[in-house]
């Protein structure tokens, strides 16, 4: 199924208004007991804002303690990381965790956001027969391994202070240097598809013949996919834009095993009237840890000792087993960007470990004496 299948349509209407954001966020029932320290798993839907899905967990999980690893925009659906209580400390050692999406590619129509949002800018058409195979492949492939890539000006990033988006709302030019990223897998999903897009959100007055393309996406953190669907245009000389976006994968974490929030709100309202509530499901602490971190079991006085906050010797990072399940651990940069789960002999978290010259010290006691 492609990601423009996958969700809801909603209304295009440029970039939006905090005040407009506020009228579609959903009600949902407020949780009777605090949910337990951990992870959420949500499913996006198209129209809410990562924000919006944060204030609705709030409610969910009756506690104001909630946080997510890495934004997702309104018009994209899928996978959203929500820390719960103490996760929310987890949050920034998951958010550089590699990303995969599935998306939708309008070749041969330019908008002001690079994505469906936007007002359209220039629409030169493109047409199947201008597309043959190797063509295509040419320019996916161009776009592929360690690249440079300038963001989308109407990102999140700070320009002095001030978020580019908020910059261009307000009618300022906005430039952004260009910066890396790894794009490990960018391949199409289907065969391309003939549209026609008639111009009502522009000064574009007659129909124009364009390319619908489904591709998938698996990138480092910091990618834009809708910046790498601009620059796919302008490989091809034809110009394009982002019309659907959907994550499906979060490091180790799959959009298969997300929840709604209609299937959350659900499980608040059954929860409300059982014997014993326990709140909210979180994926625990733990089971984080094994999934996204290598694994150092620990002796008794090691796990004492990062309990009061105390480093270790380096060479015991070298007991370090990969974490479970086929992907490569969150944390795999250069050694010193290395965290690695420390657990005491009852299983315990006990700390996250990172090497730093003759020591692994730790950055985040989980345990505390």
């Amino acid at each position: 199924m492609k990601a423009s299948e996958r969700a809801e349509p909603v209304e295009r209407t440029g970039l939006r208004s905090g005040h407009d954001r506020a009228r579609r966020r959903p009600d949902v029932p407020r949780g009777v007991v605090t949910a337990a320290d951990g992870i959420l798993v949500v499913d996006k839907p198209q129209g809410l804002t990562s924000h919006d899905v944060v204030g609705a967990t709030r409610r969910l999980a009756a506690t104001r303690k909630v946080g997510h690893a890495g934004t997702l925009d309104p018009m994209a659906t899928g996978l959203l990381l929500l820390g719960i209580g103490r996760a929310t400390r987890f949050l920034t050692y998951l958010v550089g965790a590699g990303k995969t999406y599935e998306a939708t590619v309008r070749l041969g129509v330019e908008t002001t956001t690079e994505d469906a949002d936007g007002e359209i800018t220039a629409a030169r058409g493109c047409r199947i027969e201008d597309l043959p195979e190797d063509r295509l492949e040419e320019a996916l492939t161009s776009l592929t391994g360690r690249i440079q890539q300038v963001p989308s000006v109407v990102s999140a990033i700070k320009v002095d202070g001030v978020r580019a988006y908020k910059r261009v709302r307000d009618g300022q030019d906005v430039e952004l240097s260009a910066r890396p990223v790894t794009i490990h897998e960018l391949r199409l999903t289907g065969e391309p598809r003939k549209t026609i897009t008639d111009g009502a959100r522009s000064d574009v007055s007659d129909a124009v013949e364009a390319v619908d393309i489904d591709i998938l996406v698996s990138c480092s953190s910091g990618t834009y996919v809708r910046a790498l669907a601009r620059d796919l245009g302008r490989a091809l000389g034809c110009g394009a834009h982002l019309t659907a976006l959907r994550r499906t994968a979060v490091g180790p974490f799959d959009v298969d095993e997300a929840r709604t929030l209609a299937a959350l709100s659900e499980q608040v309202e059954a929860d409300a009237s059982a014997p014993e509530p326990r709140g909210v499901a979180t994926v625990p602490l733990e089971e984080v840890a094994r999934r996204c971190f290598e694994q150092l079991a620990l002796a008794e006085d090691e796990a004492r000792s990062l309990r009061y906050g105390r480093p270790l010797d380096a060479a015991v990072l070298e007991r370090a087993e990969a974490p479970e399940g086929r992907r490569s651990p969150v944390s795999r940069n250069a050694a010193e960007q290395r965290v690695v789960a420390g657990f005491a002999p009852s299983g315990r978290l006990v700390a996250l470990l990172r090497h730093q010259g003759p020591r692994a010290r730790p950055v985040l006691v989980l345990d505390p004496a």
